[in-house]
């Protein structure tokens, strides 16, 4: 049996993003008498055990902790302490690891929250496969400016890497661009398309609809995001003046810029039409898909952006941006006039180009359809975990674990 050790800088049950939520549904469709998996993580919470089996993943947790610490707890003293010191404990706990496990490969979950760690484990044990995977949503000029401290060491990450793995071509760019000249697989994110397809009985749908307030001829825009600038959620609640009273705005997710938003929906005179509703299960995400109209995220950034492709599975006509990875999937009439259509592209910071697109779904349900089919259709065939799963065995850990 091979071993391979993933460095995450968060992972299960807590604090679970698009990079940690890919790790899981790779490896839990993986052959675990193939392939044993190794994870050292973040612990933060003084209630998780430093070692635990999670489901085909063995985690291992370092760092400062204290009980059940809430995400905004993460920027206190000591936790604050953790991001900067994973980048050496984790490496350190590594060869630790190492002595006692003999990996045969190591892989790095993003370049610049891992990406450390895992060169330094390389650049002492060179005889051991290093795997990269980009999966960063922010510019790359952010990480990078984020990581100049580091910058011998950030610059090893992409150079040193036996194969990176990117999930758009946009992060595929940027590895060439910082040096890399070895394998290089487009493998997405993928989406559990059976469980985003899946419709709900009309009773559960109405519940949800209700607990939104959801009235008879209201349209429902939705997103689901983290709340930061680059999701451009503050873009839609501007296009909201420029909408028809009966279009509502229904955000799901949490972060930093929650009351910056929540402030500007009131300085907008909109606020009555925006509804937050805070951090929802991924389970229970497809429900609120159903409960909507339109999926909406004009983002500034994107390194591919799953919740575009969850709705595409849950057959939600979508608008949004073609920054960065989006561009791999989001074809639009005016834009793309030689692929298949799966949804409707705006400019970055364009409230008015959203007001448009919002009004051209609204005004024509044939087009609708059609789109909504091809882009399902789209999800299906490329972005199905199952599939992404198969690639990354075969594409990335059995070339590298055989040499």
């Amino acid at each position: 049996m091979k071993k391979i050790l993933i460095f995450s800088l968060a992972y299960y049950p807590k604090y679970v993003g698009g990079a940690e939520l890919a790790i899981k549904e790779v490896t839990d469709r993986l052959d675990n008498s193939e392939i044993e998996f190794h994870l050292v993580t973040l612990r933060f919470d003084s209630t998780l055990p430093r070692v635990e089996q999670l489901g085909n993943v063995l985690v291992h947790r370092i760092g400062f902790t204290r009980p059940n610490p809430s995400i905004g707890d993460l920027g206190t003293w000591p936790l604050r302490l953790n991001k900067p010191l994973f980048q050496f404990l984790a490496a350190w706990k590594a060869l630790s690891l190492h002595r006692k496990h003999h990996y045969d490969a190591v892989w790095a979950m993003m370049a610049h929250s891992s990406g450390i760690p895992a060169v330094i484990f390389k650049l002492l044990r060179p005889h051991v496969p290093y795997i990269l995977t980009l999966q960063e949503g922010d510019p790359p000029e952010k990480i990078e400016r984020m990581m100049f401290p580091l910058w011998p060491l950030f610059t090893r990450v992409f150079k040193r890497a036996d194969v990176i793995q990117v999930i758009s071509t946009f992060l595929g760019k940027w590895a060439r661009r910082r040096g890399f000249t070895g394998r290089l697989e487009v493998i997405p994110n993928g989406v559990d398309v059976a469980h985003f397809s899946h419709e709900e009985m009309p009773a559960v749908i109405d519940a949800v609809k209700d607990g939104l307030g959801k009235r008879m001829g209201d349209v429902f825009l939705i997103t689901t995001s983290r709340l930061v600038r680059k999701n451009g959620i503050d873009v839609v609640i501007k296009a909201l003046p420029l909408l028809p009273e009966n279009v509502r705005f229904i955000v799901v997710g949490v972060g930093p810029d929650d009351l910056s938003l929540k402030r500007l929906a009131r300085e907008c005179k909109v606020a009555e039409r925006v509804r937050f509703v805070g951090e929802v299960a991924n389970q229970e995400i497809p429900k609120y898909l159903h409960a909507s109209d339109i999926f909406i995220r004009p983002s500034r950034s994107e390194g591919m952006g799953n919740s575009f492709v969850e709705a595409f599975a849950a057959g939600l006509p979508v608008i949004g941006t073609q920054e960065g990875g989006i561009a791999d999937f989001l074809f639009d009439e005016k834009r793309n006039p030689d692929v298949p259509i799966t949804g409707w592209a705006v400019d970055t910071d364009s409230p008015e180009q959203v007001a448009e697109a919002v009004k051209d779904i609204m005004e024509n349900p044939e087009k609708v359809r059609a789109v909504t089919a091809t882009a399902h259709a789209l999800a299906v065939e490329k972005y199905d975990w199952n599939t992404v799963a198969k690639d990354m065995r075969e594409k990335i850990f059995l070339p590298v674990l055989n040499g």
